[in-house]
Parts: C-alpha cells; sequence; structure tokens
C-alpha cells in the first residue's frame, strides 16, 4: 500500500518543494510507492476552510510529513503543530527547517526594528502603526523546527539534493534508517592546500579564484579560503552534490556558502568559521560584512536578540 505524503511551507523560499520536482524521472517512481496528499506548493490543496472557519488548520492524515521553513509567526507555529499532529513521521525539511537558515538572520534584531525598517522605508510616508488585521502575529524569535514540534528526521540543503529527498523518502517506505555522513565538504573537496594561506586579507566575491595551479608533480586548484576567499567548506556538512562526492559550488568555481548547515547538528556554524579563518592566519576585521555572510548560521538557537534596555535604565 503506497504510503501518504503530506507537505507546507513555514517561513521559506519554496525552493525545497521544487527539489522535489528536480528528481525527474524518479518522480514516477516515487508516485508508484506513495501518494501525496497535501503539497499546496504543488498541488491544489488548502489547510482550512477558508470560507466557513478561516481560523481552523485542517490536514489530512498522512504516514509522512515534510515541513519545509522555520517558524517565524504564530500561524507557522500552528500550522508545525498541526503536521505533527496528523503525520506519524516528520522530515524537517531544507536548512532553514533544520537550523534556522537564512530567514534566521532576522535573529539579529528585534522584531520591532524588523517591522519598522519593512514598512518605514525612504521612499515612504512614515506609518503611525503597522498592519495588524489578517497579518499574523510575530515570534518573539525565528525557530528551527525541533525547537517546538518533535522531528524524526533532518534533511538538510539549499534546497536538499533530489538524491537525498528520493532516498528519504524511499527508507521510510522499506522501513529502512537514513541518515546523510557527518562530513565536511573539505573532506570530499580536491583542492589542494598547503597548511596556510600566504593571504591574510579577505577578497570580495568579485574577484574571481584562481582556479588551476600547475607545479611539477600535479595539476589542480588551491583552497579557496587559503587563497583568500571565504569558503565555508570546513564548516559545512556535505551533501550538497548528493550521491556523487563533488559539492556543486566547488565544482563551478565558487567558494562553499554553507547551505547544508553545520556538519553536526549542535554546531555552531558562525563561531566555527571564525576559528577556520583565525587558523589561516586571515584577519576577519578585513571584510566588514564577514558575519552577515555567514548567512546559514542564525537559528536553532545559537543566535538570540539580546533583550531590549529602556532608556530610562
Amino acid at each position: 500500500m503506497p504510503i501518504k505524503i503530506a507537505g507546507e511551507s513555514l517561513n521559506a523560499c519554496s525552493g525545497c518543494e521544487i527539489s522535489i520536482l528536480d528528481m525527474g524521472e524518479r518522480l514516477l517512481t516515487l508516485l508508484e510507492f506513495a501518494t501525496i496528499v497535501h503539497l499546496p506548493l504543488l498541488m491544489d490543496s488548502k489547510h482550512c476552510d477558508r470560507k466557513n472557519n478561516p481560523q481552523t488548520v485542517k490536514l489530512p492524515k498522512a504516514d509522512v510529513g515534510l515541513i519545509s521553513g522555520n517558524i517565524k509567526t504564530k500561524e507557522n507555529l500552528e500550522l508545525a503543530q498541526a503536521m505533527r499532529d496528523s503525520c506519524d513521521f516528520i522530515i524537517a525539511f531544507g536548512t532553514c527547517a533544520t537550523h534556522g537558515g537564512i530567514p534566521a538572520l532576522a535573529n539579529s534584531y528585534q522584531s520591532d526594528d524588523l517591522l519598522g525598517h519593512c514598512f518605514n522605508t525612504v521612499g515612504t510616508d512614515k506609518a503611525d502603526s503597522l498592519p495588524s488585521d489578517a497579518v499574523p502575529g510575530l515570534m518573539d524569535v525565528c525557530y528551527a523546527l525541533d525547537e517546538h514540534i518533535r522531528v524524526d528526521v533532518c534533511l538538510p540543503g539549499c534546497p536538499p539534493h533530489p538524491d537525498h529527498i528520493f532516498r528519504a523518502l524511499q527508507s521510510i517506505e522499506k522501513k529502512e534508517s537514513f541518515s546523510l555522513p557527518e562530513k565536511s565538504v573539505c573532506d570530499n573537496c580536491p583542492a589542494s592546500r598547503d597548511g596556510k594561506g600566504q593571504v591574510k586579507t579577505l577578497k570580495r566575491a568579485l574577484e574571481l579564484p584562481q582556479w588551476r595551479v600547475f607545479d611539477d608533480t600535479k595539476e589542480g586548484f588551491k583552497c579557496f579560503l587559503e587563497q583568500g576567499f571565504l569558503c565555508m567548506g570546513p564548516v559545512t556538512r556535505d551533501g550538497c552534490g548528493g550521491d556523487t562526492d563533488q559539492a556543486r559550488c566547488i565544482m563551478a568555481q565558487v567558494p562553499c556558502r554553507g547551505c547544508y548547515g553545520p556538519v553536526k547538528k549542535e554546531g555552531n556554524q558562525r563561531l566555527a568559521m571564525l576559528n577556520a579563518l583565525a587558523s589561516n592566519d586571515i584577519d576577519i576585521s578585513s571584510l566588514p560584512e564577514t558575519l552577515s555572510m555567514l548567512r546559514f548560521s542564525g537559528g536553532h538557537g545559537l543566535l538570540r536578540p539580546l533583550p531590549r534596555i529602556k532608556e530610562s535604565e
């Protein structure tokens, strides 16, 4: 009997759902042992009765729930809890769900500051009040999925590779375990390394890395980090190449941007990257945007805004 799959997108961009379509012909194989009963971004399905009771979330029962995105609004939390109640098995689908991802950069700021920045721009008149009717209320911070509901499998990636999506769902259907190796991008990177680079300052991405290096013994390319480019390979979980051992960004001559999150679930990608830069004798102050470029490391309880201090204090 086919397993039933339901999916919901919370605070996300929908890229994870597009990765399902990127399975290509294997999507047809997936549909031989699975039935999609709810996935609003890919099919006409709703999670509430907008006409009679728009406040009630109602989801079909399913064996597997794919939840992409993190929890930033009260509606996100309600949907996540409804998915947990209606699904036997929950997959945190993508790095936003597993660790917070790019949207969790909002955790560097207070919610009032975020709203003020969005609704009071240079080109608009200052608003006396912010929208409140029919607008979901904000949570205090942006949460990873397992900070509020129980998660059975974490499938990181921005987006997860189609190979991993297929294998994860297939393993559930076959009642087999599924896990990704805890290796870094550097573990499978073919770049040559000297130990410490001669470059002491970070370079901007507008400058191209040196790709081919020739000497008397080998042909290849030199480690991007040792060339002075911010490459997050040392602190990022390998997997963006799917069933191959080749990281997609690296083989496209682009430094790793950390999309699979930290190597280990509890890892602090941002702190680990600062340590990697220091170990290569690179001055982190050489590029003011360094911290903001570490864009997948802002959630999962690792970065929270400081309490607002009243002026009277």
